[in-house]
């Protein structure tokens, strides 16, 4: 029967080899393979037999060679490349007594053509691919010769199976008595491992051994068939599976007689077709004994293998469609149609990828290119069988591509990147089907709300990442560890932070170009996962932070960059997007790094002040205010507080923060707010010009004549004296407060104004040294300017002028000005003393007070001078009188006064000391004023200010301290220290004005 595989020629095969064959196989030979292990459980369920591959691989060949041998098709002629002197044909194995009427079985191979299967799904030929590739009909059994070549599909189908010649002879000669009883019939309707044991006797094997064990074999199919896993549920209580059961159990242990007459066998027979023969609601007369699954999809497996080159495991044989066009034959038996068909192919292609390292990429094109048919065939069909197998073929698929997916970054590199995108597909292809053809959750909800792709693609894009970034974690912390001994390691999330920014800038680059494919914001996904892992470690930290330091600061600055980054690419990758990107941006809430960075510098601000203003209350209290302190005149303290302030600055912009420009408003308000503290209490309790001036005594009338005139005089300047010295006891006792303390604070706040210039200068200076500031930070100048300490201390210098003015004047001199000047006689109790003490105290400013502020305190104390000039003569007290002769002594008084600040043109300038004196040059002229004159000027003044109802009677006009010429007040008290009788008179009259207190 040899000659029917082997009686045509090959035509155009490129099978062909130039090895000896090997002696005759009579054993079936084990599968040799550079297949590898996998992790992949078949989809199709375990049988619960003890049937070997071996087993089923002899049994799907039994069924291929069944139905071949049965078909009903003519011979094809035979290619145009037959050449009658090919050695082939006198081989020794065309002795060999077959019968040739096989035809299906002899159908000569061509492969002149290229396969439509294999262009259809992008397969190249075998020869088209790199490495040594041979065909099956080189390998072993391939029968003799020097050129030895399959030439028909079933000579292809035994090599591809390595099924030795004595098995493939011995199952044919069985098949040609089987099918010489099939009158009408055909071969579905048969069991075949029942007539095989029937038709095949010990004589038939070349040892008892192998005939037990083909014997055990085909009893074990029948169990697998017939009671494991049978097409038609078995019935609890059939009597013929019970019966089967136990003769397959005796059988195992000893072999039972076959023959054809043999009880055994009847019983046997008897069993086996009851069970086979029961409908499965189909009206064809099969026998079911291969169609339940899963044995039917095993066996069905097995066969579609032999599509791949033996020698070349990665590619299918050029043959395929005529294979495949047999293969399909099987149907009948193992109860295949179209659609498991389809479901197994994609199985087979998909598994073989797998299985041989996953280099070949046109075996996975093939398998998503088969898959979509399957796709088709599910939304056909709602057979729940078929269903489960589909669901745990596309799991296992979905559940080995997402295993790599999940995990992207740790399954793809440079070498194996390529795959990637046909893993994605084939995954995806899947993860449809199942959700929308196979989930009945899908079905509930609108097709439209679920993008099964994208949903995908995201999971993976965020697993990934997830797991890399945690990667990347344990990476940057064991760096930490290593660089525990160097100078300034670098704290764990600020490596992290780089570590995550390369990750981001990989992923964009390589991994979501392909991604992208299935999501449009592949990037965006994958930089907001980042974003995401990074800000639970970030904000953590954040939390942890009570105090700036230079690690942390380094992680903010880190954290800061990375985010900008990050931000950056999802706004790139989502540029095209309807929303432009805000649903990504949406996802990734800021790190507040800078506002965290912000919080700790105004803490160090704040630490900082509080110190500053301690050390303030602490120093002044112990500042002496010493002119000896040093050669410039200003309090040590304000030496120390500047150097405080300049050291603070130089501090704050070392601090290594990108936001030296925004924070250093925080800065200079609390300097400036310890500047002016320190220049309130350089002032405080130093008094002013109210604390000096006395107060004035009560209006009295002149008294003329009296003899007793110098004893109450003199108790009136005793009693003047107590007045006016009880005012000002609280700045006797404590030298930090006399005349020289004094102008050392004057000059301490002086100098603190004059710094705050070289501070401003000084810190626009470190802006432009400053790596994040910009022009404009340093441009505008109003934001740089220290606003409450200049103000402060111009007030200070302004208030203890004028105090050291009013403190001279009428404190340390009054005993010349206020009890000496005119008190009795006016012309034995002149000015000159007092100018005299001035000189000496002007003197005394002139070398303590700082040159720039020293016109001013000279200017206060001139003013001091007229006031108390005027005061003497307005509002003297009793002791004094003056008539209208002594207005000259008063005038050139008065003009000594001036004078002495004229200095004859070394002093204060003309214009400022006729400024400062025209109150009383206004006023001087009323003492030469005759009384009467006076009188009616008061009288008239008097009117003219409260109206008609002073005409009864003049009201007293108060005291404003304002004196004019033509002020009421002011020529009420010339009349009240008036020496004359009508003055006393007027005012005994009008006022009735006492002569004494």
């Amino acid at each position: 029967m040899a000659h029917l595989f082997r009686d045509l020629s090959l035509g155009h095969s490129k099978r062909e080899s130039t090895t000896t064959p090997p002696p005759l196989q009579t054993k079936p030979q084990s599968m040799p393979s550079k297949l590898t292990s996998t992790d992949l459980q078949s989809p199709f369920g375990q049988l619960a037999s003890q049937l070997t591959d071996s087993d089923l691989r002899l049994t799907s060949y039994d069924v291929f060679l069944a139905v071949c041998r049965t078909s009903s098709s003519k011979p094809l002629s035979t290619s145009a490349s037959f050449n009658s002197d090919s050695p082939i044909l006198n081989s020794p194995s065309e002795n060999h007594n077959h019968s040739p009427n096989t035809p299906a079985l002899q159908r000569s191979l061509t492969s002149a053509a290229a396969s439509k299967m294999k262009k259809a799904l992008g397969l190249k030929s075998p020869g088209s691919s790199s490495g040594s590739k041979k065909s099956p009909g080189s390998g072993p059994g391939s029968g003799h010769g020097k050129s030895k070549r399959p030439m028909t599909v079933g000579e292809l189908m035994r090599i591809q199976m390595r099924v030795p010649e004595t098995i493939d002879s011995r199952v044919r000669r069985s098949l040609l008595r089987i099918g010489g009883g099939l009158v009408g019939r055909r071969i579905e309707s048969v069991v075949l491992p029942l007539e095989l044991l029937q038709q095949l006797k010990q004589s038939d094997f070349t040892d008892q051994q192998e005939y037990v064990e083909w014997q055990k074999r085909n009893l074990k199919v029948l169990e697998a068939g017939l009671l494991l896993h049978p097409r038609v549920p078995l019935d609890k209580s059939n009597n013929a599976s019970q019966r089967l059961r136990q003769i397959i159990h005796a059988a195992l242990d000893r072999p039972i007689e076959t023959g054809k007459n043999n009880e055994s066998m009847q019983v046997l027979r008897t069993a086996v077709m009851s069970l086979a023969s029961r409908s499965d609601g189909s009206l064809s007369d099969s026998c079911h004994w291969a169609d339940g699954i899963p044995l039917n999809l095993r066996l069905y497996e097995i066969l579609l293998e032999t599509c791949f080159d033996i020698n070349d495991e990665t590619s299918i044989i050029e043959e395929v469609d005529e294979l495949m066009e047999h293969i399909k034959k099987t149907w009948v038996i193992l109860g295949i149609n179209q659609m498991l068909h389809n479901l197994c192919f994609t199985w087979v292609l998909f598994h073989r990828f797998v299985a041989t390292g996953q280099v070949e990429m046109d075996l996975l094109y093939a398998a998503d290119s088969q898959l979509a048919e399957v796709a088709k065939d599910a939304k056909a069909t709602k057979d729940p069988d078929y269903s489960k197998i589909l669901s745990s073929t596309l799991t296992s698929i979905l559940g080995w591509a997402e295993k790599r997916l999940l995990a992207y970054h740790d399954t793809f590199d440079s070498g194996n990147i390529y795959t990637m995108q046909g893993i994605i597909s084939l995954g995806v292809s899947a993860a449809k089907i199942l959700v929308e053809d196979v989930s009945t959750e899908y079905r509930r909800k609108r097709k439209g709300e679920v993008d099964v792709a994208r949903n995908r693609i995201d999971t993976y894009i965020r697993s990934s990442l997830r797991t890399a970034f945690a990667q990347r974690m344990e990476k940057a912390d064991s760096s930490r560890r290593a660089s525990r001994n160097q100078l300034n390691p670098l704290p764990v999330l600020a490596i992290l932070a780089k570590d995550v920014g390369e990750l981001a800038v990989h992923e964009k680059q390589v991994f979501s170009p392909i991604l992208k494919g299935w999501h449009p914001f592949a990037a965006g996904v994958a930089v907001a996962t980042l974003h995401a892992c990074y800000a639970n470690e970030i904000k953590q930290f954040i939390s942890g932070i009570m105090e700036l330091t230079p690690d942390a600061v380094q992680v903010l600055r880190a954290a800061d960059k990375l985010e900008k980054d990050l931000v950056q690419i999802a706004v790139e990758d989502a540029v095209d997007s309807d929303d432009g990107g805000k649903a990504i941006i949406r996802e990734m809430p800021p790190y507040e790094a800078e506002t965290a960075i912000g919080n700790l510098v105004k803490g160090w601000i704040k630490t900082r002040v509080d110190r500053l203003k301690e050390w303030v209350d602490r120093n002044l209290q112990q500042e002496v205010w010493s002119p000896q302190a040093n050669q410039e005149g200003y309090a040590p303290s304000s030496v120390e507080i500047l150097r405080i302030v300049d050291e603070t600055l130089d501090a704050f912009f070392q601090l290594p923060i990108p936001t030296h420009p925004t924070l250093l408003p925080d800065l200079m308000v609390g300097l400036d707010k310890c500047l002016q503290y320190y220049a309130i209490k350089a002032k405080s309790g130093c008094g002013s010009r109210n604390t000096y001036i006395p107060t004035m005594p009560a209006l009295t009338r002149g008294e003329t004549g009296s003899k007793f005139q110098g004893v109450w005089k003199k108790k009136e300047k005793l009693q003047n004296s107590q007045k006016r010295n009880s005012q000002v006891t609280t700045m006797n006792g404590d030298n930090s407060f006399g005349v020289p303390q004094l102008c050392v604070r004057i000059n301490t706040l002086h100098r603190i104004r004059s710094e705050m210039d070289v501070l401003e200068k000084r810190i626009i200076t470190h802006l432009r040294n400053c790596e994040s500031a910009h022009v404009e930070d340093f441009s505008n100048g109003l934001n740089k300017k220290f606003e409450l300490t200049p103000a402060a201390c111009v007030e200070g210098v302004q208030q203890l002028s004028e105090a050291v003015a009013y403190k001279i004047v009428f404190h340390d001199l009054s005993h010349v000005l206020w009890d000496g000047l005119y008190i009795g006689e006016p012309s034995s109790s002149r000015i000159d003393p007092l100018l005299q003490e001035l000189e000496r105290n002007l003197l005394i400013i002139s070398e303590t007070v700082h040159e720039r502020v020293r016109t001013r305190i000279i200017t206060d104390i001139m003013k001091a001078s007229c006031d108390g000039f005027l005061l003497v003569l307005l509002a003297g007290g009793p002791c004094r009188a003056f008539t209208r002769q002594d207005s000259q002594i008063i005038e050139d008084d008065f003009k000594a006064l001036k004078d002495l600040f004229w200095a004859n043109g070394d002093g204060l300038p003309a214009d400022l000391i006729d400024k400062f004196s025209a109150t009383a040059r206004g006023v001087l002229p009323l003492f030469r004023t005759d009384t009467d004159s006076l009188i009616e000027r008061f009288r008239r003044v008097t009117l003219e200010t409260y109206g008609s109802s002073a005409r009864s009677r003049l009201p007293l006009p108060p005291t404003s301290g304002q004196w004019n010429p033509t002020e009421p007040n002011t020529l009420l008290r010339v009349l009240c220290y008036r020496n004359d009788d009508t003055a006393s008179k007027f005012l005994k009259k009008t006022y009735n004005l006492p002569k004494k207190l």
